[in-house]
């Protein structure tokens, strides 16, 4: 390696950029120099490649940078640990650091001293000295005051964070199950052709009717205010707020108050939308927001005066703050700016004044969407709550996605905290062996650092507001997030490092005051020191059983991390039975995404499939394994299969297990395949559908045999390993 590209690797690693990571089949990958020079550059530090001098210059200015500061921007603690604070001061200067609290009460911190050398920084000497921080601060957001000469000169934030969470500790004596579901694919005979938050009460109480703790949905954050909108939940527009088109409008108190004439007007946009819901064709969004849409405008304009819903509006407002106007202001922007108008830019970085302006100009407009995120807010908090009545222990568990649609809201809203220049994805590995683009910005490691983690924690605060429970999907991205420069592909990418004790702390501060059990997807190429972690400080991995193996083949569900939510399988696999009859290889194949023939890929998983049908005899799980191949098999020996298969994982000492509705009702068709474009294949549109591809909706769920048997199954084989 010559110095130039040594110097480039050792400045990226500097700025938390890894010049080299783990492949899925456990090779080193080198990331290429252009990669590297296109990621520094997105984090403020461009450089030229070929220049040693230039780079053995960004390197040394680097070690300076914390010197700049007289007190860190963030100081995360961990509550009951006592730890120090660097002060950086100038010769001469008498400096003193005082704590202000949430609550307002004063607590000088103590000089403790320090032998660091002084350094020359930006021209001047400066010298270094520590404070101590206190054992027994509370929990919470506060601030750190640098003083020189008893005036202020600095502060800083400091958060102290939990040691660990405990919301899931109920589950460790007394494990719990529960239901996963699509819940646009999950419909009834009042839906508006797409499943609303009233199928999601129905599907909490079918669940708890059967002794079912929790109903795992997909993320339910917001889309565009407008048609055309994209079908993938996990590409919404903001993730800190919610999507109107899950709302069950005939349950709001606005429509049960309406005159006759107003409740017909919007009886008559839904009518065509419920003819859909018996249909065997692909889901539509489009119509459905757009009818829901004018509902709600008619609802807006025509609703009567109830007090305690205006109260509950003020108070909605009043506890989500600025960020709500921010995105209602977004959403009215957006009606009449079109994605590709330059003029986004200029309104995303204007100022509070030009805001303001804008604000005023569209004012009623900005009313109607804060109003709308209200009522989603209020509905979806009144299915948690009647889930808790019902008897489950959580309740709804909300999915929370990676990231947003990019220079969507959440690109507007937090400003300098996401990187623009960059995607989110993932590099070649089990989902997908060309690799993943998710067009989504990842947030900037160094603007959350700089702002007290203010966006990360406001989006956290707004997600966990009416659930039970959230599972986060790709949780490796609170140490390490897969950065995709614009105009390369994604197998071109390199991991950006996080600090992890800010990210989870932040986290679990948030879940615990939430009381909120959270679930990681800690899935693929994720290092044992970081599951670890999360399990130490009470967050719950995941296990799915396909990918439960080692050299010797199945792990032995005894040998499961307890601390986890097991499963038979995910919402980026077929169903189980399309699973069992190869359905991804065929579909992968048709697409084209195999790197290696399709007769290894089958020979492979066949004698996966194999390994994991004999570990289920042996365990007692399944009396034998239906003759012939899978695809030959009956319905009802497929069914046996996946009674089976659930036995096993229940057998797991997990604390938690997930049933997927789509495994309860027969369903064979693939719901998404990673890394594939609509185009390609209508990935988050298909119904939920029986073995023979008929629609089911959930009014009927409780009365076939089928439902009952697995969730009966699971409760019994779950109880009996108690």
């Amino acid at each position: 390696m010559s110095d130039t590209a040594r110097l480039l690797r050792e400045l990226a690693e500097a700025h938390g950029i890894s010049t080299t990571y783990q492949g899925q089949d456990g090779s080193v990958q080198t990331v290429d120099d252009a990669t590297l020079v296109a990621v520094l550059a997105a984090l403020g530090q461009r450089v030229d490649a070929d220049g040693p001098v230039g780079l053995q210059q960004a390197i040394d200015a680097r070690a300076l940078d914390r010197w700049s500061w007289v007190i860190p921007p963030t100081t995360v603690v961990t509550e009951h640990y006592e730890t120090e604070v660097p002060v950086h001061f100038l010769e001469g200067e008498t400096i003193g650091v005082h704590l202000e609290l949430e609550t307002g009460t004063v607590v000088s911190l103590v000089p403790v001293g320090d032998f660091t050398e002084p350094v020359w920084s930006s021209g001047v000497q400066r010298f270094q000295t520590t404070f101590r921080i206190p054992s027994d601060l509370p929990l919470g957001y506060h601030l750190l005051v640098a003083t020189v000469e008893g005036e202020t000169t600095a502060t800083g934030h400091l958060i102290v964070v939990p040691e660990r969470l405990t919301t899931a500790d109920a589950y460790r004596p007394d494990r719990g199950w529960g239901l996963a579901a699509q819940l646009y694919s999950t419909r009834s005979t009042d839906s508006w052709g797409l499943g609303d938050w009233n199928d999601l009460e129905k599907l909490c109480r079918l669940a708890a009717d059967h002794g079912g703790d929790f109903v795992l949905t997909n993320p339910l954050h917001a889309t565009e205010p407008l048609p055309p909108v994209v079908d993938s939940p996990y590409s919404p527009t903001s993730r800190s707020f919610l999507n109107p088109i899950y709302l069950h409008l005939e349950s709001l108190p606005e429509y049960l108050g309406a005159e006759a004439e107003i409740r017909a007007q919007i009886d008559a946009l839904g009518a065509p939308l419920r003819d859909r819901n018996t249909s065997t064709e692909l889901l539509d969004r489009n119509p459905v927001l757009e009818a829901k849409l004018a509902a709600l405008r008619l609802l807006y304009h025509h609703r009567q005066d109830l007090p305690e819903r205006t109260e509950a509006y003020r108070r909605f407002r009043d506890d989500v703050g600025v960020f709500l106007d921010r995105f209602a202001l977004w959403s009215a922007l957006r009606r009449i700016l079109a994605p590709e108008d330059p003029r986004w830019e200029q309104t995303r970085t204007a100022g509070a004044a030009e805001h303001a302006e804008l604000a005023e100009q569209h004012a009623e407009e900005l009313d109607f969407h804060r109003w709308v995120q209200f009522l989603c807010d209020a509905q979806l908090r009144d299915v948690q709550t009647r889930a808790r009545d019902a008897g489950m222990r959580t309740g709804v568990m909300v999915d929370l996605a990676v990231g947003a649609n990019r220079r969507t809201a959440d690109w507007w809203l937090y400003g300098e905290a996401l990187i623009d220049e960059m995607s989110v994805g993932a590099p070649p590995d089990m989902y997908n062996q060309l690799g993943q683009d998710w067009s989504q910005h990842p947030w900037n490691p160094r603007a959350l650092e700089e702002t007290g983690y203010e966006a990360y924690r406001t989006l956290l605060r707004t997600v966990l507001r009416q659930a039970g429970a959230v599972r986060i999907d790709h949780i490796l991205g609170l140490s390490r997030l897969w950065w995709i420069p614009q105009g390369f592909g994604p197998q071109q990418g390199a991991y950006v490092r996080y600090d992890p004790q800010a990210m989870i702390g932040i986290l679990l501060l948030e879940a615990q005051r939430a009381n909120v059990v959270v679930v990681g997807e800690d899935l693929g190429t994720v290092e044992p020191w970081f599951q670890q972690e999360l399990a130490s400080r009470g967050i719950l991995g995941t296990s799915i059983v396909w990918f439960e193996h080692d050299d010797d083949g199945p792990i032995p569900p005894e040998s499961y991390r307890e601390q986890t939510l097991v499963a038979v399988n995910t919402h980026d696999l077929p169903p189980t039975a399309g699973y069992l009859t190869e359905a991804h290889l065929h579909l992968r194949e048709q697409l084209r995404l195999l790197t290696r023939s399709a007769t290894e890929e089958r020979r492979e998983f066949r004698a996966q499939l194999d390994q994991v049908l004999r570990a289920l005899v042996a365990a007692g799980a399944l009396d034998e394994i239906p003759d012939g191949a899978p695809s030959s098999w009956s319905e009802a020996e497929i069914e046996t299969v996946i009674l089976g298969l659930h036995r096993y994982v229940a057998s797991s000492q997990a604390v938690l297990l997930s049933v997927s509705l789509t495994d309860a009702v027969g369903d064979r068709r693939i719901q998404n395949q990673p890394g594939t474009l609509q185009e390609q294949y209508p990935n988050w549109c298909v119904p939920l559908s029986d073995d023979a591809g008929e629609p089911v909706l959930v009014d009927a769920l409780s009365s076939l045999p089928r439902v009952a048997r697995l969730l009966n199954t699971v409760n019994e084989s779950v109880r009996g390993a108690r």
